[in-house]
């Protein structure tokens, strides 16, 4: 089987600009300069009437870019997950490439880039694998390109470095990034677009992912003969276009509000063995962790794209999702609405399969289920979830529904409700309608990242 190559890569760009590393320039007075300005930006915003959370984000984006551009002889050694969520996995998407880089002094001393499956080759202890991989893709072994099968970001940051150990690596990170192919296509809405030398292709923010796997991927499927090595020549020469689109100091505010939106959405996830700084990231909401001590009502899809290619790309989901609080027992209906787009299959596009999880609150009993398979039941962050079987054709729609009796607490003091996003899923549209003794509530917006809602 030929190694794929992700084109992810290229989102780390985005965020090694924004924290003041430029990747392959080496002037280390730029890297002065864009900490200086960043720095800059901070202490106006402290003045400003905006809300404290974005306050904190700056702040943090601040202590992010200190921290990686601080002199003190120290090398800093990070952990760069790359995952195309077009094969959409609980952590975000399939992890295809990853990428270790070195900071000392300000300066990228070290990066290397290499396909999960070359690590994977060199682990020869037998993980069991997860029962979805076994039953609905046969695969047996659990290794590092399915280690992001959590929707808990600080789990498969652990169990990637445990996988990286089990290859004879040391693991040893400062820190744990990972990065959704998503983000390379929202790059090009900064660049502007691109066209690539020696290709007849311009990319930009709408066709980007699809074209750059066209060139990347498409031929060396259709012909195994081919040196897949040829195809890293356009990586290298998109790669320094990007940069040096990217690397003036006038880029700086428009490069910080897209990180953050990346940061937000949760395409892109930070984790860190510092702990003042991953006490910060946490406190921005960007640590992509499974919140444990929501005492409300609690909901969170989780889909794993399980043999389905890149099929995700087609995917599109809505949901609603509706509560009784009128009855003996309070009472929530789940409805998912999927439609897969494609017209017909090809070599990155079939059917849907996943495996599909709903998370609720800890002590939710199931009671009725449509059009997905016999529930796996399972207890995990103090929730329980349902886990399911589910297929969508090609050019079809699959309705889900799901319903299931909610613990009594959630009616105390208040309806309190938390919707958690999973890393990767896009943009969905999201309708809630709670039903109270008072009368009732609904909602509706595009869920593009964690929502709260609260009836007092």
């Amino acid at each position: 089987m030929k190694k794929r190559l992700n084109i992810a890569v290229f989102a780390i760009v985005a965020f090694l600009l924004l924290v003041g590393i430029f990747f392959i320039i080496k002037n280390t007075n730029k890297v002065s300069l864009i900490s200086t300005s960043l720095s800059a930006v901070t202490n106006v915003v402290k003045l400003l009437p905006i809300k404290e959370d974005t306050k904190k984000e700056i702040e943090t984006i601040d202590a992010l870019a200190k921290e990686l551009t601080k002199k003190d002889g120290k090398e800093r050694k990070f952990l760069i997950l790359l995952q195309n969520n077009m094969e959409l996995r609980p952590g975000g998407g399939f992890l295809g490439q990853y990428a270790v880089i070195k900071i000392k002094d300000g300066n990228v001393t070290e990066n290397y880039f290499e396909d999960a499956n070359l690590l994977d080759q060199r682990i020869n202890a037998k993980i069991p694998a997860p029962y979805p991989f076994e039953r609905m893709m046969s695969i047996k072994k659990w290794k590092f390109r399915d280690s992001n099968f959590s929707p808990d970001f600080p789990t498969n940051a652990e169990r990637a470095k445990y996988f990286y150990r089990l290859a004879g690596k040391s693991s040893d990170f400062d820190g744990v990034i990972a990065v959704n192919a998503d983000t390379f296509n929202r790059v090009f809405s900064l660049t502007g677009p691109i066209a690539i030398p020696g290709y007849d292709v311009v990319l930009n923010s709408d066709n980007a992912t699809l074209e750059l796997e066209e060139i990347v991927e498409k031929k060396y499927i259709m012909d195994e003969t081919l040196d897949t090595q040829n195809r890293k020549a356009v990586m290298k020469t998109l790669t320094d276009t990007i940069v040096k689109k990217l690397s003036g100091i006038e880029n700086i505010p428009k490069i910080s509000n897209f990180v953050l939106e990346e940061l937000r959405n949760k395409d892109v996830m930070l984790n860190f063995e510092d702990q003042n700084l991953q006490r910060m990231i946490e406190e921005a909401h960007w640590a992509g962790g499974v919140s444990d001590d929501w005492s409300g009502d609690y909901l969170m899809i989780v889909d794993a794209n399980m043999g389905a290619l890149k099929s995700n790309y087609y995917v599109k989901r809505s949901m609603e999702y509706n509560v009784d609080l009128t009855g003996e027992k309070p009472m929530a209906e789940l409805k998912i609405f999927y439609r897969h787009e494609a017209r017909y299959g090809d070599w990155r596009t079939s059917d849907y399969h996943s495996y599909f999880r709903v998370y609720a609150p800890q002590g939710s009993n199931l009671l009725e289920r449509e059009m997905v398979s016999y529930p796996y039941i399972q207890e995990e962050f103090n929730k329980t979830y349902f886990g399911f079987l589910l297929h969508v054709l090609i050019n079809g729609k699959t309705d889900v529904r799901v319903k299931y009796e909610l613990p009594e607490k959630v009616r105390e003091d208040g309806y309190r409700l938390l919707v958690q996003k999973q890393s990767g899923m896009g943009d969905v549209p999201f309708k809630i309608m709670v039903k109270t003794d008072k009368g009732e509530f609904s909602h509706e917006e595009t869920l593009k990242k964690d929502l709260k809602f609260e009836l007092k």
